[in-house]
C-alpha cells in the first residue's frame, strides 16, 4: 500500500503525519501492495461548521475506489473514525469480490446458487424514471432541487448543451456536476 499524507488549509506536524500512518497501516493486510492510498487533512474555515477538523481518504485499488469523509473537533478523532469505516468499506468490498468469484464449473465458490445469493451479487435497479429536460441555468436548477425537495437534479446546460448534475452538499451549498472531456 502507497500512502500519501497531505494537508488543506493545514500545516500537517510530522506527529500528525506519523498517527495517520501508523492508523493506515491497519489497512496493510487488507489492502494489495499496488493499492494506491491518499489522506488529506484539512481545516474547514467556516465559523458555523463546528467539526471543521476534516479527515479524507481515497483509496484505488484493483476494484472499486473507496472515498470516506469523517469531520470533528479533533483532527486525531477524525483520523480514528474514517480508520473505522474505511476498514468496514474494505471489508464490505473484499466480500463482495469473494461473493462473485466463480469457479470453473460456472458455479459460485459459495455452492449452489440460491435466491439469497442472487441478491447479494450486486445492487439491484428497482425503479427507473424518464423525464424531458430543458435547458437552463445552474441558478435555476439549484432552484428545481429546492422544489423538489431531492439531493441531486439532473438538467441540460443551457450554455454548453450537456447533461449535468446538481447536488446538495453535506455542509451546505450545491455542487455542480460537469462531464469533460
Amino acid at each position: 500500500m502507497r500512502l500519501q499524507v497531505k494537508g488543506k488549509n493545514v500545516e500537517v506536524s510530522d506527529t500528525i503525519r506519523r498517527y495517520a500512518e501508523e492508523k493506515m497501516s491497519k489497512l496493510n493486510r487488507q489492502l494489495h501492495d499496488l493499492a494506491e492510498v491518499e489522506l488529506e487533512l484539512r481545516v474547514e474555515k467556516n465559523p458555523s461548521i463546528a467539526d471543521n477538523q476534516v479527515a479524507e481518504v481515497t483509496v484505488w485499488t484493483k476494484g472499486p475506489t473507496l472515498r470516506v469523509t469523517e469531520a470533528s473537533t479533533d483532527m486525531r478523532a477524525s483520523i480514528d473514525q474514517l480508520t473505522e469505516k474505511l476498514l468496514r468499506q474494505v471489508e464490505h468490498a473484499r466480500g463482495k469480490r469473494k461473493g462473485r468469484q466463480v469457479r470453473a464449473n460456472g458455479v459460485p465458490s459459495g455452492g449452489s446458487m440460491s435466491s439469497q445469493d442472487e441478491e447479494e451479487t450486486g445492487p439491484q435497479i428497482v425503479k427507473t424514471k424518464q423525464f424531458t429536460m430543458k435547458p437552463m441555468s445552474a441558478e435555476e436548477a439549484a432552484l428545481q432541487l429546492d422544489l423538489i425537495g431531492h439531493d441531486f437534479f439532473v438538467f441540460r446546460s443551457e450554455e454548453s448543451g450537456e447533461i449535468n448534475v446538481i447536488y446538495r452538499r453535506n455542509n451546505g451549498g450545491y455542487g455542480l456536476i460537469e462531464p469533460s472531456g
